[in-house]
């Protein structure tokens, strides 16, 4: 019979502690950590551990790993644009921390775009009998909810219809308008993005590389007319405009269709300084009628891309 083989194990190596390790080392290791948990489970360990997720090296290694032609646009960016340490001092976190957390490339950063979670994020002004949320007529491609704003009636035309039946004049009242798109009594709803807060560091904006993408679903009842427009405007840190873009399609007719369709446009070579995306939406009917008959708009988006070229 042969030899029994030894079931003795032999000693194992005592465990290296992740303090021990040389600076480089941990922040290789440490670079392969979620984002999330690298800010909430290792930054409060200790001092050394922290300073590591609060330089830019781990964050560099995260975006190194991307081997998208858009992953290696963003790198390459990174190195040439890096982010100034000075604005550490408005947020908590490194500028490419922000980044690797809020993801913002691709991503819609319009808040509640359907009116799924009502008005919340919107600054709104009521014409007429206001906004209203109500499920679409018709299925948005890749809408994240099935529901719209509803618009109603300029109650400014209303005053004039009055003004015009009491002192009985054939000729329109007209009225001075100061809002710029010259649709104040419109339903007008508006968000503001910040686009250093949602990730996009100020040197990589500033970089031509960006593009800002803009788009809006809108439409009418079949029943009623309506008139929409769109303006959206890139403003500086001090909320200066810089470049708009702005949007009046030809009403729709009552009667004469029902169904949504989509403005788009895309900002690029924009300069410097760019810091705000305000988006702002207009609309009413074309009977002024009591009720939610003016344009329909949903799925509203601004989406951050690198150019490649």
């Amino acid at each position: 019979m042969g030899a029994r083989l030894s079931r003795r194990r032999l000693p194992a190596d005592p465990p290296i502690a992740l303090d021990a390790l040389p600076p480089e080392l941990l922040v290789e290791v440490l670079s392969h950590v979620p984002p999330r948990a690298l800010v909430t489970r290792c930054r409060p360990v200790c001092r050394a551990w922290r300073d590591v997720v609060d330089g830019p090296t781990v964050w560099l290694l995260q975006l190194a790993r991307d081997r998208s032609a858009e992953g290696r646009a963003l790198y390459a960016v990174a190195q040439r644009c890096p982010p100034n340490s000075e604005d550490e001092e408005e947020f908590p976190l490194c500028a490419l921390a922000r980044y690797c957390l809020r993801a913002p490339l691709g991503r819609n950063l319009i808040f509640n775009s359907c009116g799924e979670q009502g008005f919340r994020g919107w600054e709104v002004e009521h014409g007429g009998n206001g906004w209203a949320v109500e499920k679409n007529l018709i299925l948005v491609p890749g809408a994240p909810s099935q529901t719209c704003f509803v618009t109603s009636f300029d109650n400014l035309i209303v005053l004039s219809f009055t003004f015009r039946s009491l002192i009985h004049l054939e000729c329109d009242v007209r009225f001075s308008l100061a809002d710029p798109t010259g649709s104040r009594g419109w339903c007008f709803k508006r968000q503001l993005v910040d686009l250093v807060m949602e990730g996009v560091w100020q040197e990589l904006l500033d970089s031509s590389q960006i593009e800002i993408c803009v788009a809006d679903w809108w439409g009418a009842r079949e029943n009623c007319g309506c008139i929409y427009r769109l303006r959206v405007r890139l403003l500086d840190m001090y909320e200066n405009e810089v470049v708009k873009f702005s949007a009046s399609p030809n009403p729709v007719l009552q009667w004469t269709e029902r169904g949504c369709r989509q403005v788009s446009h895309v900002f690029t070579n924009f300069g410097k300084g760019i810091r705000y995306v305000s988006f702002e939406q207009y609309g009413r009917d074309t009977r002024s009628w009591v009720g939610h008959y003016g344009a329909l708009v949903t799925h509203s988006s601004v989406r951050v891309r690198i150019r490649l070229s």
